[in-house]
């Protein structure tokens, strides 16, 4: 498995993220094969085919097709490699997925979460320029965090984001998250990091930087002080932002550029959110709706 997982990382540039979501599913199904007295190398196809069952009954249909997707890349390694002779997941088909609306935020929900922090404190002013900061760009969570003082650019306006696979893509920064980051660079970044150095733009309490858990259980406890009732990830906002985009008519080729999607049809679902609120307003302001 590691040999696999070096290999993918070669050749694929593969982030962290995505190569610890393979060995999990790796693990997960070995276990399961070991538990049948069945050696997950070479597993015939009816152990795969039950596995993924099993999949689709104790998890999602997004989890099983993830487990899938990550068996035929390691079983297609295998054969390349001539540990085995057949792939046994070569006649598989992907489960099929829900298309589910992405939760996302109103104009005012989001300006009320933008709002929360206490400004007063250095770790407020610097998790006020953090969320003004996913707003305006739509970058992922660990993007965010990730984020380095070289790679934002406050004269221009723009981040340089390196997401998934290890892509590069350049993001608009708006006015008001460019007056946050500038604000908070020169009167509480230096407070949190106490003398230590560290290119972080956003750094901890501890002088690194902050894990994607730990914003998450931030944003949560903003958003319930802001009085939003459901959950809020940092992924709710990232798709407020391509929500509101579309809203306001910017078209769906710039809004995937953003994003960061390497397919136009993953972006597509912003779509069905945008026609959703248009048959809202239509059904509750037309004399015939």
């Amino acid at each position: 498995m590691e040999q696999f997982l070096d290999a993918v990382w070669l050749e694929s540039g593969l982030s962290d993220n995505t190569l610890a979501a393979y060995r999990r599913d790796l693990l997960l199904f070995a276990k399961w094969a070991y538990d049948r007295h069945v050696d997950p190398v070479s597993a015939p196809v009816q152990v795969v085919v039950d596995y993924i069952a099993h999949r689709t009954e104790q998890a999602s249909a997004r989890s099983a097709a993830r487990s899938l997707s990550s068996l035929k890349r390691f079983y297609r390694y295998l054969v390349r490699e001539k540990i085995i002779e057949g792939n046994p997941c070569v006649e598989r088909g992907t489960p099929s997925l829900p298309r589910n609306l992405p939760r996302t935020l109103s104009e005012d929900e989001v300006l009320k979460l933008i709002q929360a922090p206490d400004i007063t404190t250095p770790i407020g002013m610097r998790d006020r320029a953090m969320i003004e900061t996913l707003y305006s760009t739509g970058m992922r969570a660990s993007e965010l965090v990730g984020l380095r003082v070289n790679q934002v650019d406050l004269v221009v306006g723009a981040c340089k984001i390196t997401g998934k696979g290890s892509k590069q893509r350049l993001v608009p920064l708006g006015e008001h998250a460019a007056e946050w980051i500038r604000a908070y660079m020169m009167e509480a970044r230096d407070q949190i990091l106490k003398q230590r150095i560290s290119n972080d733009l956003f750094p901890g309490n501890r002088g690194k930087a902050m894990s994607r858990q730990g914003f998450w259980q931030k944003l949560n406890k903003y958003a319930m002080l802001s009085g939003i009732s459901s959950t809020v990830s940092p992924h709710t906002l990232r798709h407020a932002f391509a929500t509101h985009l579309l809203n306001y008519g910017a078209d769906l080729r710039s809004v995937q550029m953003m994003l960061g999607h390497s397919n136009l049809s993953t972006t597509q679902i912003y779509t069905h959110v945008a026609q959703a609120r248009i048959q809202k307003l239509h059904q509750a302001h037309h004399p015939r709706g």
